[in-house]
């Protein structure tokens, strides 16, 4: 194998950085165990395509560029996702699509390679044993094939792993296979207890959580082998070193979280909750008054992430002086090893 040079760092906050992820409507047509969409709280809408083209100007930049990305549910299921696309490069957004490989209304040959910046695939197992009992049966044949379609047609792609208790032993075997299909960017997250995955707290599904010495031993380590495959990877910081500073993306960049119903979020830990510190109305951008995510983000404590100890206290182990053995990132801080070219 030939022996490359890596970049390996921490990817701060850049003030002035926007990032739209854009839920275009919450049906799906899988039910993935560790699923954070909430229809209690997201709606059940699909958004008329003059209601995102409208949403879409509401947030871009005329004078500089910002990052959109298009979500579900799944985002291929709306039928004018084509056009969603080519408008929102006229607005100056890169654009990413994250779907779960089914790729509806026949996607590929509707969009170019470049009228698209990536098409992300969400992947959680090397093989359908791992992937399938998670993400639902035959994902796992559907999504890799139509994966090595959109790679042989030009797209650029990438793939997200979702690292739970249930696939973190098999996250190694991830990069020979990302490599071999052509696959540009590995996103490797942290299962988040949000959605269907919450409801492991109480003991009534799987405990996703992955202990903190067992995510360092692992996934620092995988993230280095992808790199040295060819792929650019990217995974969240989570544990602090002793020493670093602690900053919350809500004081810095501008991430927008937008639902179908309207309602605008700048913490995605805060989704399951009613306390979303824009809404949508009349389409047009209205801060929320009263108890807001907005109100904890300049908030200090010991573990770090306020909002991760308010919403997911069990991510966080103590010494027996009940100081937290880890302090926990802003949960939008992220890791990137990527390749060097000589």
């Amino acid at each position: 194998m030939i022996e490359r040079k890596l970049a390996a760092r921490t990817v701060g906050f850049k003030a002035g950085e926007r990032n739209v992820f854009l839920h275009l409507l919450t049906a799906c047509n899988l039910s993935c165990r560790h699923c954070y969409i909430n229809p209690s709280q997201h709606g059940t809408t699909t958004l008329p395509t003059g209601t995102v083209l409208k949403w879409l100007k509401l947030f871009a930049r005329p004078e500089r560029p910002s990052n959109l990305i298009l979500l579900g549910g799944e985002p291929t299921m709306h039928p004018d996702l084509a056009g969603i696309i080519r408008a929102a490069k006229a607005l100056r957004y890169a654009v990413t699509v994250d779907s779960n490989g089914f790729l509806f209304h026949d996607l590929l040959d509707r969009v170019s390679p470049e009228e698209l910046d990536f098409l992300s695939f969400s992947l959680d197992g090397p093989e359908p044993a791992i992937n399938d009992p998670i993400r639902g049966e035959n994902v796992f044949t559907t999504c890799t094939t139509n994966l090595q379609k959109a790679v042989r047609k030009g797209f650029h792609t990438s793939v997200i792993y979702t690292v739970s208790s249930l696939n973190i032993d098999h996250l190694h075997r991830m990069p020979a296979l990302l490599a071999e299909f052509g696959v540009k960017r590995f996103f490797i997250q942290v299962i988040g207890l949000r959605g269907k995955s919450a409801a492991g707290r109480s003991g009534m599904e799987t405990n996703w959580q992955v202990d903190p010495g067992h995510w360092l031993e692992v996934v620092p380590a995988v993230a280095r082998e992808a790199a040295e495959l060819g792929l650019d990877v990217t995974f969240p910081k989570v544990f602090l070193e002793p020493g670093e500073q602690f900053e919350c993306a809500g004081n810095v960049a501008e991430n927008y979280f937008i639902f179908p119903n309207g309602r605008v979020y700048q913490c995605p830990l805060c989704e399951d909750y009613p306390i979303h510190s824009f809404s949508i109305k009349e389409d047009q951008l209205v801060k929320n008054d009263g108890l807001t995510e907005a109100r904890f983000f300049s908030l200090s404590i010991p573990e770090g992430c306020v909002m991760n100890k308010l919403l997911q206290p069990d991510n966080i182990d103590y010494g027996d002086d009940g100081t937290p053995r880890h302090r926990i990132s802003c949960c939008l801080l992220k890791q990137e090893i990527v390749p060097l070219m000589d």
